[in-house]
C-alpha cells in the first residue's frame, strides 16, 4: 500500500493530515522563517539554509524574502536564479526551476489542487476534532531554462513554462506554454513567437 508521500507524488488524492507531510511542513515552515529571518546581506547563511530546505540549489541563487513554500524538499533550482519578494511555491509536487530564470515579485506556483466534485474532494465528517476535511492531489510544474515570470504571475499544477519563455505581469498559467513564446493574460495565451536566434 502506498503511503500518503508516495501517493502525493504519484498525483493521486492524498491527505495533507498524514503524520509524514506534516513533520515534512513542519520542518519546512522552520527553514523558512529562519530564512525569512536571517539578514538580507548574509549570503553564507542564507546559502546554507537553502541547502537544507530545497531539494537542490544551483550556483548564483538570490532568493527575497518573504518566501513561503509547502514542503521545500520538491524545490529544484538551477544555477544562476532570481526569486523576487514575497513569492510562495505550493511544492507538494516537484516544482523544477531551470538555469537563468527570473521570478518577479509575488509569484505563485502551485502544484497542489483539489477536485472540483465534491464528493471527491471533502472526507465525510467522522466527528473527531481532526482538522483534516479535503483530499489534495498535486502535478509538478517545470519552469525552463531562460525563462522569466513576470510580477504576480499564477503558475497552475501540471504546467511547464517553455525555454526563454516571457509570462506578462499578472499571468495565470493554466495550460503549457512552448518555447521562445510571450504569454499574458488570463486564462494566459500566447500572443508572440521569440527569435532567439535558436535553430
Amino acid at each position: 500500500m502506498k503511503t500518503e508521500l508516495e501517493k502525493c507524488l504519484a498525483g493521486e488524492p492524498f491527505r495533507g493530515g498524514d503524520r509524514e507531510l506534516v513533520e515534512i511542513t513542519a520542518r519546512a515552515k522552520r527553514l523558512t522563517r529562519e530564512l525569512n529571518n536571517t539578514d538580507y546581506t548574509d549570503t553564507e547563511r542564507k546559502r546554507s539554509i537553502m541547502q537544507q530546505l530545497f531539494g537542490s540549489v544551483g550556483r548564483r541563487v538570490h532568493l527575497d524574502i518573504d518566501f513561503h513554500c509547502e514542503y521545500g524538499r520538491n524545490i529544484f533550482i538551477g544555477d544562476r536564479v532570481i526569486i523576487n519578494m514575497n513569492c510562495t511555491f505550493v511544492d507538494n509536487n516537484i516544482i523544477e526551476i531551470g538555469n537563468d530564470v527570473l521570478i518577479a515579485s509575488n509569484v505563485q506556483i502551485y502544484t497542489a489542487t483539489h477536485s472540483t466534485k465534491y464528493a471527491e474532494r471533502i472526507i465525510p465528517d467522522d466527528g473527531s476534532d481532526d482538522c483534516e476535511f479535503c483530499l489534495t492531489y498535486a502535478k509538478p510544474v517545470k519552469i525552463c531554462d531562460g525563462a522569466w515570470l513576470g510580477g504576480g504571475v499564477v503558475v497552475l499544477p501540471g504546467v511547464t513554462i517553455g525555454r526563454n519563455s516571457v509570462i506578462g505581469a499578472g499571468s495565470v498559467v493554466t495550460r503549457s506554454v512552448p518555447d521562445n513564446c510571450v504569454a499574458v493574460g488570463n486564462p494566459c495565451r500566447v500572443i508572440k513567437k521569440i527569435d532567439n536566434g535558436e535553430k
